[in-house]
């Protein structure tokens, strides 16, 4: 689950990290009110967005007075902002976050994540934040630092040092960073994070470090430990499909191809998707119904497929394990029977209960289309999802 920077924040604060002062703000006036609170300019208007690289997309600007907060905050609520990592949609700015400004010196990139190879936290941390920090990665790899924390003695002082002198932090500024990233450390383990991010950490020409930008994100899986942070969620940033599937407790990930997918494991479900792409389609969505799955969750994931306007064809791949196929073809029956199928359904029942389940599928009289294997299952979803969209043109 992601939050907004004002929000992380907050956060932030709660841990000792220190951010620049700041308001949220819906409409312009209020922004206005927000910028003459914070007494100063110049100040930073910025979009609520759950993406990154809101600045180049426009969402960020610096502002050095009220009538220039008034019109840049006019412009800005209400436009769809289009950052490379929010896709072809963009995102719909609804709230702007109104902070202090900031005498920069230096910009510094420091985040906490998962490590999954060797089961552990990393602190990742570079010299050269900011912006562009994605492209350093690619380009000089050997700007990025990485330090593993043990999960058995957890973060001490000592690797926030080891950090603070590969980034040539001396004196306060040392003992500063060693701070931030103990609270960071404490906020990923007390709040069941996959990410704390601070991007860009700068250093102020008054010698001070501050965390310029915040971003928070958590494991879902976790959530019910937070009450918390569900509180923080924002369901206007995300796909309608995604907040309808939690509910059934499917893994459903919408996506921009017109194959739908219907699938039980998430390996069998990326290898699903592997396949589509290589006899030329896209996938519509990762969609794990999951090894125990009821008649009701499977109907339900049906109707989340179809509700995608782009899904030309869907491809339900079922290798019986706990899940049996007898289930899924009951689920896929009742689908059927309550709403209009607009598109042709592949199905590839193995497993568990295979015969059962193609039994059942015979027997109904639905027009579906049978396949054996997981290659020739793949191929007709593919070449269906063509002619539908041939056939829309």
């Amino acid at each position: 689950m992601k939050i907004h920077e004002y929000q992380s924040c907050e956060l932030f604060e709660r841990y000792g990290i220190p951010c620049p002062k700041g308001y949220l703000a819906m409409y312009p006036e209020e922004a206005v009110e927000a910028a003459r609170k914070l007494g100063a300019f110049p100040v930073a208007v910025k979009a609520q967005i759950h993406s990154g690289g809101r600045r180049k997309a426009g969402g960020v600007k610096i502002c050095f007075s009220k009538s220039e907060v008034r019109e840049y905050s006019k412009g800005l609520i209400g436009k769809v902002l289009y950052p490379h990592q929010a896709g072809p949609e963009g995102k719909l700015v609804r709230r702007i976050y109104i902070t202090a400004g900031s005498n920069i010196e230096q910009e510094y990139y420091v985040s906490m994540t998962v490590d999954a190879e060797n089961a552990s936290v990393v602190m990742i941390a570079s010299a050269d934040g900011g912006t562009e920090i994605e492209e350093l990665s690619r380009t000089h790899p050997e700007k990025i630092f990485r330090l593993n924390i043990d999960p058995v003695i957890g973060y001490k002082d000592y690797n926030g040092w080891e950090m603070a002198k590969m980034l040539d932090f001396e004196g306060e500024q040392a003992k500063t960073f060693v701070k931030i990233a103990r609270g960071m450390y404490r906020l990923f383990m007390d709040k069941d994070c996959s990410l704390v991010e601070i991007n860009p950490l700068i250093t102020t020409k008054e010698g001070d470090l501050i965390a310029l930008d915040a971003k928070v994100n958590f494991d879902d899986n976790a959530l019910f430990r937070h009450p918390d942070i569900m509180e923080l969620r924002d369901y206007d940033e995300e796909d309608p499909k995604e907040i309808e599937a939690s509910k059934y407790d499917l893994n459903y990930v919408s996506l921009d191809g017109s194959v739908g997918c219907m699938v039980n494991g998430a390996g069998l479900a990326m290898a699903t998707m592997d396949i589509i792409k290589n006899f030329g389609g896209e996938p519509a969505n990762f969609l794990d119904v999951g090894g125990s799955a009821t008649t009701e969750r499977v109907k339900a994931a049906f109707e989340i497929v179809l509700s995608d306007p782009n899904v030309r064809s869907i491809l339900v791949n079922i290798f019986g394990g706990i899940m049996k196929c007898d289930v899924i073809a009951q689920g896929i029956i009742e689908a059927a029977k309550s709403m209009e199928i607009r598109v042709p359904v592949v199905v590839r029942l193995d497993g568990t209960n295979a015969e059962e389940g193609r039994a059942l599928l015979q027997k109904s009289g639905l027009d579906l289309i049978p396949a054996e294997t997981f290659a020739e299952a793949a191929k007709a979803a593919v070449e269906l999802a063509n002619q539908g969209k041939e056939a829309a043109k």
